[in-house]
């Protein structure tokens, strides 16, 4: 064979895998969420194993959960939908963001008082965030699920005017608010238990039984933007599953409601929470 035909050849081949590799790109799946940030570092580590798994590449949005919603309708896009509380998932519904039969329970989460590591200003109670000079920080109610929680539980406990002069700072997401606490930018705050397992410098005051009208959950759900509604519910199916619920338990997220229970055996699970109309900004 002559030297001028292997080196054809060898060429034909490079061609080959080339335009093989190039339609092996072109047909690799891809989805979209639009997720609170409540549920970050475990999503972030279900949507790489996921992706290893099964090949289909996961790209993870995070934010508020309101801020998550209207981008979605804004831009019409979006594979799913995974907010921080059900209050969220209720208004996508209302709106026809989502598909109702497609919800699903990933994990649950339990309100709390987040403090500095070791507890510098002593603070063992939700009534002690009335105390003055505390400095509290919580999340925008109007636009991240644990700062509507913050306010129902204030607001729930009577203690909404006497602590309401403390509230320093609104974040504009679940994982800002966690950093307030971990960074020292207050000395409190209302946020979720589990994210004193994101950080070591953030320490857990729990709240009473009876002080918890609700326990949240982080739901799931297919858009009706979605484009690849098959590799979106496949998605969702591996969050919900052995593994993907193992992978949340690592975080330190709860899995079962009798687990969540524990924390407040008479409160509501899940529902909705509307700020009253006369609502006004806690932080000016």
């Amino acid at each position: 064979m002559s030297v001028i035909r292997v080196m054809n050849l060898v060429l034909a081949g490079m061609l080959l895998l080339l335009a093989v590799g190039g339609c092996a790109r072109e047909e690799r799946k891809s989805i979209t969420a639009f997720c609170g940030s409540a549920s970050k570092p475990a999503m972030e580590e279900a949507a790489l194993t996921f992706e290893r798994e099964t090949g289909i590449e996961v790209f993870l949005n995070f934010s508020g959960s309101g801020i998550m919603l209207s981008q979605m309708k804004i831009s019409r896009s979006g594979d799913l939908y995974i907010p921080g509380s059900p209050d969220y998932m209720e208004i996508a519904e209302e709106d026809g963001v989502v598909d109702p039969e497609s919800v699903r329970i990933i994990s649950y989460l339990v309100p709390a008082i987040l403090v500095q590591g070791g507890n510098p200003e002593n603070i063992q109670k939700l009534s002690d965030l009335a105390r003055p000079g505390i400095e509290i920080g919580i999340g925008n109610p109007q636009a991240v699920c644990v700062g509507l929680y913050a306010y129902e539980v204030l607001e729930y406990n009577n203690l909404l005017e006497a602590v309401k002069p403390n509230i320093v700072t609104h974040a504009e997401s679940c994982s800002k608010t966690a950093t307030l606490i971990a960074l020292k930018s207050v000395d409190a705050i209302l946020g979720w238990r589990v994210f004193s397992e994101w950080h070591d410098t953030i320490d857990v005051v729990y709240l009473e039984p009876q002080q918890i009208p609700r326990l949240s959950y982080i739901p799931g759900a297919i858009s009706t933007f979605a484009e690849d509604r098959e590799s979106a519910q496949r998605f969702l199916d591996f969050l919900v599953s052995p593994q993907g619920q193992a992978i949340f338990g690592s975080w330190g997220y709860i899995v079962t409601e009798s687990e969540a229970s524990k924390f407040a055996p008479h409160a509501e699970i899940g529902g909705e929470y509307k700020l009253p109309g006369t609502y006004q900004p806690l932080v000016q």
